[in-house]
Order: C-alpha cells, then structure tokens, then sequence
C-alpha cells in the first residue's frame, strides 16, 4: 500500500495526471526487468514471460508483477477520461482493466505460495519495511488473520470490482467492492494509526462506488448517502453521479404539475423545468451545508448552470408559441401569460442566486480583508473587490424589479428597494474603507455617515414588512461598526495632522507662483512633495513678439522708363527681291 501510494502521489496522481503515472509504470517495469535480467527476448524478436513460483528469489518479482497491474489500470483510468468525448475508447478502456484484474490475481497466487512465508506476507503488507521486534510481538496474534486479509486480496477485489462496475454488472461489483472494504478496515485496526490512515483513504474512495451499485441494484435509500458524497466530491464518479441524481429527478418530475410563487399558482409543462424545480430545494439544502468555501462555489455555479439551460428551455417554448399568441383564445392567452410568469419565476431564481453567491464570496473577502498581512510581497483583499461584489448584487436586484409579471407587486417592489438598500449601505461602507486607507478623511467621514442614514433608513421601513431582513446582513451590526470606524477614523485624523512639520509662517508659500518663478528665494512648499507639484505654469502664457516686416514696392507706380525705340530693331519691307533672296540663301 505504502509503495502504491508513494508512487502515485509523485507521479501524476496527485493532479489527476494518470498518463504520466502510466509512463512512470512503464520505466519502472523496464529498470525492474534490466536489473533482474528478466527481458522478454530482444531487440529483433518478442518472447512472452511470466513470473512463475520458482522465479521468486527475489521479492522485487513481486513488485514486477504489481508494476504491471498498476500500468495496466492507469492506462484504463485515462482512457476514461477520454472516453467522455470518445466513447469508442470504451472498448479499450475495458480490455485494460481485465488486463490489470488478470495481473492482481497472478499477483495474488504468487504471494500465497509456499516460497512466501508468513513473515514476508506480514511485511508485504506493511510497504514492504520489516517489522520492528516490538511491532511483530505486537501484532502476532494477528499473523493468521492478516494472512487471510491481506493486502494483495483487497487489491484484486478492487481490480475485479472496477471491472464489473464498467460492466454495469452491479451485484458482482458490490460484492468486489464489500470485500475490498472489509479487507481493508481490518488491516487498518490492526496496525498503527499513520499506517492506517492509508487504508481509511481507500476505504473512502470505495464507498461512492458500493453506493452507487446499491442504488442500482435497488436501494432506494442510497441516493441519500450519494447527495452527502457529491458535496464532498466525488472523484471519478462525480459525472455519474450527477446523471444518476438528474435520472432519479426525472422521474420524480413526472408526479410535479405545478408550482406556487407569490400567490399564483402556475402549471409546469415543461420536462426540464419540472426536473429543475424539484431538485432546487436540494441544491439550496446542499449549499447550506457545504463544508468548505470551494464546494459552496462549486454547487453555486451547477445550480446556475441548471437555471441558465431551464430558462432557455422556456424561452423557446416561448418563442414556439409567438405566431399564435395573436390568434389566441382566451384559454391558450392565460397559458401564454403562465408561460411568461413561469419564466419570470426563474429568473427570479437566477438572479437571487447570483445575489447570495456574491454575497457569501464577500464574507469570505471580509474575512480575509479583518486577517493581518503576513507576506507584503503577496496581494492581499482590497476593498474594491468587495465593492464590484456589491455593484454585481445591485445589478442584479435592479433586474428583479423589472421583472414581467411583476410591475403591480407593490409588496415585492417594496422588498426588493428594501433589499437594495442594506446592499447600498455594505456598498458605501466599503467604499469608505477604501478612502480611509489613501488617508482622505473627510471623504470618509462624510461616507460612512451616509452608511449610517441608510442603514435607518432599512430599520425604519423593515417595521413595516414582515421578516423583509430574514436572508440580509445583519444592519445593526453594520451600525456598531461604522460607529466604532468613525472613532478611529478621527482619531487616525488627528494624529495625521500632529505628525505635520511645523514650519514658520513667513517660510510658508503665499502665492500660487510656480517653482520656476521663485528661484531666488527660499520658502517650504509641501505640495512639491505631493502628486501634484507646482513646477512651471503649463500652458504657458502668450507673450508680445515684434512681428516680421512686410515691404510694399509703392515707387513703381510713379517711375517713368525711358523710351527703347532705337534699341528694337525695325524690319524693312524686302517685296519680290527680297523673297527671293531667302529664297537662295543670299541674305542670311
């Protein structure tokens, strides 16, 4: 057991990694084999060998055989994982687990022949360590009895028993199962308590298994123990236990006709929305019970995912029954209207569960945010994040008062302003918390007196609605503590301002001159130190510049040129002659 576990847990199991495991099986097995010269022919040719009783010199033989079975089952586990999207991996996953079955009954012949003693089985058992003088006097009396329970017999039991649970063959399985079980709970009675914490584990991780055959083979009762194993998660079995909660949902739906909601009763036609109303006062039953944070969450977002899927479902329907909503009768008009209240009704739902998701993630900021800082290089809580917390719960009960069916509910618009207010107040408060840590107390003050008169105002209009504060914070204590803030907040004030340099008054900076315009003389500026220091004017000012002459020529108007007509020369009138003079040439 010690050596199985140690191994998984290093290699891959420990995040579910089961190809890794699987490949770490293999390595061990070709190590195993070149250090006992046990090889299966070579490198040209393969030659099939099993461990036989007359091989077992040595006990890592044992451990041969048992490499290979956990090979064998690893290699099944991931094929069913991916079988999920595959299924025709179904097929190769069973063949792998009848091969692993087959390798712990070898494993099981093998320990009980004659060459392994009382002794070794003993020590088999307890990860293959001897056992101290004091331990084997101690647990002696014992010898026969863990002889006959022995860890090897569990193992195969459990081999054997995922096979027929594949099988879908539940009796054998549980039988498988039981006995493995058994097996195990006398083995941890009989050894020490960090040695039993071993088989305590595996027990738990059978028990969703016998369940689950019990359920199917006909105990009605287990689907209780099956709701109690899902909030603790369940593993490997996790899908199939949500399919067989939705299954056995499903045909309780078929008795479920109708439902009541703020005092109109309307009928529920729909297979899925039927399903999901009957298991909602389950889901809210499990969440309130979840015992850590993380499986709260978890159940949270399968709760949302179911509604999200209902309310398409009815939508649709919705939308299949538009073209004669015009053409209706006053009988189908009133199924229509049930329609679009039963749509209201889950969205109603939707949006309430949002509300309280948000809310118990912000009382887990607070708490955290209450805690102090161990490691300053780590991002801690901050008040804004419950800020955005509170934005996404004021959203969402903004949409409940636009709900169809609704507008008329003055009982219920009044519960949801009412509902609004305690979150705007828890809103503000934190709001005020962020202001007090950038040390902006007037800012501060001014918010958590606003915290205050909303938290009034909610105790003043809850007289007037009964249990209106059933499922919201608590206000008074909201009140208690933004009292005891303020205190501090002005304390906090006060001494911010005596850790303040006293500077002399003529030393003090009078003018809103900039720092480049007070060079020559020296004074204490404090905002030079602060985000926003007086350094230069920017933009800076316009100044006078003297512009670019322009020249005119206004003298060209006034000048008289002289004439240039001795200068152009005058052609003459050449007639016949001098045409043909060009003519030849002769006057060029």
């Amino acid at each position: 057991m010690q050596i199985i576990k140690d191994s998984q847990q290093q290699h891959g199991l420990r995040h579910g990694d089961y190809q890794r495991y699987r490949g770490y099986c293999s390595r061990r097995l070709r190590r195993l084999r070149k250090t006992l010269g046990f090889k299966m022919g070579n490198r040209h040719k393969f030659t099939g060998k099993k461990v036989t009783e007359d091989m077992l010199t040595d006990n890592r033989f044992l451990l041969l055989v048992l490499m290979e079975a956990e090979r064998a089952w690893s290699y099944a586990m991931q094929l069913k994982q991916e079988a999920n999207t595959e299924p025709r991996k179904r097929f190769h996953l069973l063949a792998r687990l009848r091969k692993a079955a087959k390798h712990g009954e070898q494993l099981e012949r093998l320990c009980e022949s004659r060459r392994v003693d009382a002794k070794t089985k003993l020590e088999a058992q307890v990860g293959g360590k001897p056992l101290s003088p004091r331990a084997s006097a101690g647990h002696f009396h014992l010898l026969l009895e863990l002889t006959k329970w022995c860890f090897v017999q569990a193992y195969t039991a459990y081999l054997v028993g995922m096979v027929q649970f594949e099988l879908q063959a539940w009796k054998s399985a549980m039988e498988a199962f039981n006995k493995c079980k058994t097996i195990y709970e006398k083995l941890a009675s009989a050894f020490t308590e960090e040695q039993a914490v071993l088989y305590h584990q595996r027990v738990e991780e059978i028990s969703p298994n016998i369940r689950y055959c019990a359920y199917n083979i006909g105990d009605q009762n287990a689907i209780n123990d099956l709701m109690q194993m899902r909030l603790r998660g369940g593993g490997m079995m996790a899908e199939k236990l949500e399919a067989l909660i939705t299954q056995t949902r499903a045909k309780q739906a078929a008795t479920m006709s109708e439902v009541e909601w703020r005092g109109r009763t309307v009928p529920v036609k729909i297979d899925k929305a039927r399903i999901f109303l009957l298991g909602l006062a389950d889901n809210e039953a499990a969440i309130a019970q979840a015992a850590s944070e993380e499986t709260k969450e978890r159940l949270y977002e399968t709760l949302l995912a179911e509604c999200r899927d209902t309310i398409q479902a009815v939508r649709e329907e919705i939308k299949a029954d538009s073209k004669q909503r015009e053409r209706a009768v006053d009988g189908e008009a009133t199924k229509i209207s049930n329609l679009q209240y039963l749509h209201s009704y889950l969205t109603y739902i939707k949006l309430w569960t949002v509300v309280k998701r948000n809310e118990s993630m912000a009382h887990v900021l607070q708490a955290k945010l209450k805690e102090p800082q161990m490691d300053e290089n780590k991002r801690g809580p901050r008040p804004q994040d419950l800020i955005r917390l509170y934005d996404i719960i004021l959203q969402s009960l903004a949409e409940l008062c636009t709900l169809q069916g609704l507008e008329d509910d003055h009982t219920f618009q009044k519960e949801v302003s009412l509902k609004m207010l305690v979150y705007k107040a828890y809103r503000c408060f934190f709001i005020a918390q962020s202001y007090v840590l950038v040390k902006k107390w007037s800012e501060a003050l001014v918010l958590y007196e606003r915290v205050l008169k909303y938290a009034r105002e909610v105790q003043s209009k809850a007289k007037n609605l009964n249990n209106s504060l059933k499922d919201l914070p608590d206000v008074q204590e909201l009140i208690t503590e933004v009292n005891a803030e303020k205190y501090s907040l002005q304390a906090a004030a006060i001494l911010d301002t005596g850790d303040a340099i006293e500077t002399p008054q003529q030393m003090q900076v009078k003018d809103n001159k900039p720092l480049c315009e007070r060079l020559e003389n020296f004074s204490l500026d404090p905002t030079i130190l602060g985000k926003q220091p007086n350094l230069v004017q920017f933009p800076p000012e316009f100044q006078p510049i003297p512009c670019k002459p322009l020249f005119f020529d206004l003298a060209l108007n006034h000048v008289a040129f002289p004439p240039l007509d001795d200068k152009v020369e005058q052609k003459g009138k050449g007639g016949l002659t001098g045409y043909i003079k060009g003519i030849f040439g002769f006057g060029s």
